[in-house]
This record gives C-alpha cells, structure tokens and sequence, in this order.
C-alpha cells in the first residue's frame, strides 16, 4: 500500500467523525434530538425484554434510524435558514416548518410502528 492509498483511508475516516461530529452537535443542543434517543433507549430495551421477532426488529431500527436522520436533516436546515437570515422571511419560515413537519409525519409513522409491534406482546401480559 503506498502512501497515496493511505492519505486516501486517512481521509476517508475522518469523513465518519465529521458525521460523529455532528450527531453529537445535535445531542448538545437540540432538545428534540435528545427525547428521540431516550425514547429510543426506551424502545431498544422494551424490543429486548418481549424477545421480538427479526423482522421487528427491522422495522424498530428502521424508524430509530429514520427519525435520527430526518432530526439531523431538520436540524441542519433550520441552521442554514438561520444563516442565510436572521430577518423574518416567509420562506424562511416554510423551510423550517416543512422539515419540522417531515420530523412530525415520521414520527407519528414510528409511534404507530410501536403500537403494531408491541400491543399484541402487551395484551399477552
């Protein structure tokens, strides 16, 4: 391997902590960001204690994953709205409130994952 190669790699990795980076800038400051991981903690160790299926599974990491993702891609809009400016625009503020609401129509899909995964292990109770 020639030192090319390896500067190549080395680049490469660093992409994963810039994505690290910022997962960790949403955790310290987005409010949102932090309920969606104690909830998904919640989820992960409620998924665990019902023993649920592979397929579930999928579909839990599925919206765990999906709603960490649409909470960064909200986030980093409301952020370059903010940039580009700090007066009130109509824009402005559809921009922000279409990613909010993309966060809130995921979200109810994730809540409804959870109530189709895990009534029929609750009513086993």
């Amino acid at each position: 391997m020639d030192s090319n190669d390896k500067h190549t790699q080395l680049r490469f990795l660093r992409t994963f902590s810039y994505a690290i980076e910022g997962i960790l800038i949403a955790l310290r400051s987005e409010k949102n960001m932090r309920f969606h991981l104690f909830c998904s903690i919640i989820v992960l160790l409620v998924s665990s204690y019902f023993s649920i299926t592979k397929t579930e599974w999928l579909f839990i990491l599925l919206a765990i994953g999906g709603m960490f993702a649409l909470e960064l891609a909200n986030t980093a809009i409301e952020r370059v709205v903010d940039l580009v400016t700090s007066e009130y625009h109509p824009l402005a503020k559809q921009a922000k409130d279409l990613a909010a609401g993309a966060v809130f129509v995921y979200a109810i899909l994730s809540v409804a994952i959870g109530i189709i995964i895990f009534l029929p292990y609750i009513f086993k109770l």
